[in-house]
């Protein structure tokens, strides 16, 4: 049976909400609690270094890919199952997305807004149907949320563009929402 494997982006900071670290601390707990496997960013710092950490202290696998020029800046993790360095972030999160079967974003920055757009301009265009989850911890994507009602408000994309996201409140409710998508 193959193993599921779960792409969370997140922020190389954790925030200044702590409910962001509990979020991502549980959420990879529980992605081991359920044998998944962890894609993530490699990075030993923020919230990718608390979902890897308590991924890795509950047992799961941990698939990292980070881009040489990061490897200092974030902290490559090199205790992983699998770390991979790549030439640049293109590659990064190619070598990602190629390893998973479906995306969780966490509260991030700039870097995850990228990596999130990414996979739903993808998904738009139908070269993928892995499901995309937004981990809404306290609130944090409402604002995006309500940018993606205007965007499709003002006629620069289908209602259909929010079918491709699900948002949830915690990370049970991404495990729950992850079974349903994945079975």
């Amino acid at each position: 049976m193959k193993t599921v494997s779960v792409c969370v982006y997140c922020g190389s900071r954790s925030g200044k909400n702590p409910i962001y670290q509990a979020h991502a601390e549980a959420f990879g707990a529980l992605l081991a609690e359920n044998s998944w496997r962890l894609v993530y960013g490699a990075g030993d710092v923020g919230l990718m270094g608390a979902v890897a950490r308590s991924a890795q202290a509950a047992g799961a696998e941990t698939f990292g890919v980070i881009p040489t020029h990061l490897v200092k800046w974030e902290v490559g993790k090199t205790d992983l199952t699998r770390y991979i360095v790549t030439e640049n972030m293109h590659e990064r999160k190619k070598v990602m997305f190629m390893n998973c079967d479906a995306i969780v974003v966490l509260p991030g920055g700039a870097g995850s807004l990228d990596e999130l757009f990414e996979v739903l301009t993808w998904r738009q265009l139908k070269l993928h149907h892995k499901p995309i989850l937004l981990l809404n911890s306290d609130g944090y994507w409402n604002p995006l949320m309500a940018l993606m009602h205007h965007v499709i408000d003002q006629g620069f994309a289908e209602a259909s563009l929010l079918d491709y996201i699900r948002v949830v409140a915690t990370p049970e409710e991404a495990i729950a929402a992850l079974r349903t998508a994945l079975s």
